[in-house]
Parts: structure tokens; sequence; C-alpha cells
């Protein structure tokens, strides 16, 4: 029996080494290094400030994500390292409504507490050091911040929650950028997830989680929450964006329904209009996209075997169009745009394109290609 063994594992390298010799002759292509396909990207996640003066964008420190900037018309070889984490990748990272401040969240060596930080983008870096300074606005050991809102109506503040009082549950805070300032608003004795803030920066909504596991919708008085709208724990449910008067607000549900759909409901009465199913009755409604200028509703995608969009607003739609056509075979998206809708940045890909970003200028339709993301 030994030496049936010792013969097996003598001939197993022999004949694995011609099993590969004849894939090779077949024309069989050689394997592709996992680096190139699960690997860190080179550059990622770019978003453009409010104000379209600076790009924001993620790329590898000591091969670990970390956020850099650069004004737009700079190359990337000039680009600012803003972070400096070298065990665990930045999480995620977003510009305040000023375009003072970039707010990052990083955890403690994967803890999953995380901590909400400020930095300058316009900062330059103390001499020996390899970024700007970044505040920790929230300093707290053992606690997860979530982040509800920053409000077009106060750039200098952040709703927040924070599950320091309660662990299962995060009560909601007023934070201040520029200070670190905390004010809480709000103790969560009620099973409340989220929260909705109206254009305005007006408290309006909150989602409860109930015993029953239903989600529910709830109008926030003064002295008291009362439910709305609700689905079951075998429907869907949630609260999109206001329209903007403020008078309603869009959902996303399919309570009493076989597909997701597109409705409006009214915070006061709880009555619900529909808006839009699936123009071809197939699939849920996939999500929407609002005018940071005007808060208007300016197109609704659904995702079929590729994603189908209806456009709201014609020359929102007009310039996608432009797009699609000059990127004819690629899937183009608008990732991120300025305050004022003057600029989007675009992704094209495509089955053999990973993604490249491009600035898009909608008056004159220049596109100025800014990375490919491998």
């Amino acid at each position: 029996m030994k030496t049936l063994v010792c013969v097996l594992m003598c001939l197993f390298p022999l004949v694995t080494a011609a099993g590969a010799q004849d894939k090779m002759a077949a024309g069989v292509p050689p394997l592709i290094d996992r680096e190139l396909i699960f690997g860190n990207p080179e550059i990622a996640g770019a978003e453009l400030s409010p104000n379209g003066q600076y790009l924001a964008f993620v790329k590898p420190w000591k091969e670990t994500l970390n956020v850099y900037v650069k004004a737009v018309g700079e190359p990337f070889s000039a680009a600012r390292l803003l972070t400096t984490e070298s065990k665990r990748p930045i999480a995620g990272f977003f510009w305040t409504r000023d375009s003072k401040y970039i707010l990052y969240v990083k955890d403690h060596d994967g803890d999953e507490n995380y901590n909400v930080y400020a930095v300058d983008p316009a900062a330059m870096p103390a001499a020996g050091a390899d970024a700007a300074p970044s505040r920790d606005l929230t300093g707290l050991k053992g606690v997860r911040v979530v982040l509800y809102a920053l409000p077009k109506s106060d750039p200098d503040i952040v709703y927040i929650g924070l599950n320091d009082r309660d662990k299962a549950w995060h009560d909601l805070y007023k934070l201040k950028i520029s200070t670190g300032e905390k004010t809480l608003l709000r103790k969560n004795t009620d099973r409340i997830v989220g929260w909705d803030f109206d254009l305005k920066g007006q408290l309006r909504l909150g989602i409860r989680n109930a015993d029953n596991g239903d989600t529910e919708i709830l109008r926030v008085d003064a002295d008291k929450l009362t439910k709305i709208y609700s689905c079951s724990v075998f429907e869907t449910c949630g609260t999109l964006h206001f329209l903007p008067d403020n008078s309603r607000v869009y959902i996303e549900t399919n309570k009493d329904m076989n597909l997701i759909s597109l409705m409006l409901l009214d915070p006061a009465t709880g009555k619900t209009e529909m808006v839009e199913s699936d123009p071809l009755g197939q699939v849920d409604f996939g999500g929407a996209l609002f005018s940071e200028k005007t808060e208007e509703l300016v197109e609704t995608w659904y995702v079929h075997d590729k994603v189908k969009t209806y456009f709201k607003e014609k020359a929102f739609g007009a310039d996608d169009h432009w797009l699609q056509e000059h990127f004819k075979g690629e899937f183009v998206s608008v990732v991120s745009r300025t305050a004022d809708e003057k600029t989007w940045l675009v992704t094209a890909h495509s089955d053999t394109e990973p993604g490249q970003t491009l600035i898009f200028d909608r008056k004159t339709h220049k596109l100025t290609p800014q990375y490919k993301i491998r």
C-alpha cells in the first residue's frame, strides 16, 4: 500500500505538468493574475466639489485606499494626499455643501465603530507630514456614528446618530462641522432606524422597525410620533426625497403590489399617489435622481437585462442622450454634479471597459478625460 501511494504521489506532478502542456498546446489562455481582478484600483470613487473647483478621489497610499484631492484643472500627479490610513481603506467620503471640507468615516482597526472626520481640501501638510491634519468630529470609542443628512440650509451642520447611550439604537444629534459641537435633538426610545429632513433642513419623518417586523413611516410632531404609512416584513417601503415645496415625499413601496413602485406620500394625511412603476411591468423600481439645483425629479431607472432610464426633465435627458450617443456600446452614468448642475462627472463602462471617468461641460458638451479605474 505504501508503495502504491508513493507511486501515485510521484506520478501526480508529472500528470499535472502533462495536462498543463496539453492545455497550452490546445490554445487555452494562461491564468489571469488575481491582482488584476481583485487588487486595488489605480484611481476610483471621484466626486466633484459642489463649487466645481476640486476633484476628490481614492487611490492607494502604502497599498491602502486613501483620499486625495486636486484642483479640477490640475493633473493627477499634482493631487494632495488627505488621509493616511495604512491598515484599512477609507470606508467613504463626501463633500460638505459649501465645499469647505471633505468628511470621511473610519473605524478603529476593524471594529466597525465609525467616527466622522473633517479635512480642509485646501490645507497643506505640516513640515514632515504626509497629509494635512484631519479633525475627529465625534471622538468616541465603542460607538458607531451614522449619518442622516447634510442640509443645504446650513452647510456647517450634519445630522448624525450616536449609540453612546443605548448600543441598540441611535439618538439624533446635530453636529457643527466647524467646531465639532454636538447637540442632542431626540433620544431614540421608539426603535427609530432613520430620520428624514425636508429640503429646508426640518425634521419631518422617522422610520421605525416595529416589534412584528413591519416598517413604519412616522410623522414627527412637536410632542409625538404619528404613524402615517407602513408595510409588512414581507414588503418593502422607504422614503427617497421631498418635493421642492416640501409638501410631500417620494417613497418606494410594493405594499399590496407585486412590484416596487415610486409613489408620493403626504405626511399630513398619510395619503399616497402613484407616480410610476415599470412601464414594461416586469421589474421593481430601480431608483431615482433629483436635481441638485431645483430638487425636481429628473430621471428614474429600472434594471432589466440592462438598465432602462426614463427622463423627467428635458434638458437633463437631452444631455444624457448626447453622452450615450458619444459612447456607443457603453453604459454612461452621472456620478457627481456641481451645485449649479453646469458640470457633471460621468463614467462610461462596458463588458470590456472597467470604467473611464470624464468631466462633462453641459453648455459646451466638452468632455475632459480624467482617469480609468484600471
